[in-house]
């Protein structure tokens, strides 16, 4: 078996980085979008507490909705390609930022709110020197669970034509090759592995006065 992966490298050492590339350009294309709808959506929700409830029901319906049945239900729509890849993508990733993003501004004591009042801050004030900050090390758990879901959950891009790792995992389908089930699965971990722990060293270099 490593004979048979060391000879697919040394032969499609070209195809397997351009598929490394293209997962990771779907992957973190659908994270910027995310994380553009899900904080300020979290703001919203923290903000004017009537939409709570509606944004946190919608994104965790949909959260339950399979990504595979949600990228066949955008091809009539969308087509096929990168963009109802990324669109699919982006419904999976919003949940957990909205709901960690939810949580960190809820989760601000309300002394400080009241402290930073006292001290003569305006409401914009408050939320940007604040509660933002204090509620930073959630929103980047909630950043963290949703980039491994996204890079895990990208493979299924393949099959709308999008491209990324997922097509050399379901050539090793059609084609029974183990080889490439290993080679395509393996760097799906690695990379889902490689972005949580970017994020997590990334939360402890920020927010280091949280161990103190």
């Amino acid at each position: 078996m490593r004979q048979t992966i060391l000879a697919y490298f040394m032969a499609n050492s070209a195809a397997f980085w351009s598929a490394v590339r293209e997962h990771v350009l779907i992957s973190a294309a659908s994270l910027a979008v995310a994380l553009l709808i899900a904080v300020p959506g979290g703001y919203l929700c923290v903000r004017y507490g009537g939409l709570k409830k509606t944004l946190l029901a919608v994104f965790q319906t949909l959260r339950i909705v399979p990504s595979l049945a949600v990228l066949f239900l955008l091809i009539p729509v969308m087509g096929t390609g990168f963009m109802p890849a990324t669109a699919a993508l982006v419904l999976l990733a919003i949940p957990p930022i909205l709901l960690n993003t939810v949580a960190g501004l809820d989760g601000v004591p309300q002394g400080m709110l009241e402290t930073a009042a006292g001290l003569g801050m305006t409401r914009r004030q408050v939320w940007r020197k604040v509660r933002f900050p204090l509620a930073m090390p959630m929103i980047l758990t909630g950043v963290k669970i949703a980039v491994i879901e996204i890079i895990a959950s990208a493979t299924l891009a393949a099959k709308i034509g999008a491209g990324g790792l997922g097509e050399i995992i379901f050539t090793g389908l059609g084609l029974n090759r183990i080889d490439l089930l290993l080679i395509g699965g393996f760097s799906v971990a690695v990379l889902s592995l490689a972005g949580g722990l970017t994020f997590a060293v990334l939360g402890k270099a920020l927010f280091r006065y949280r161990e103190a």
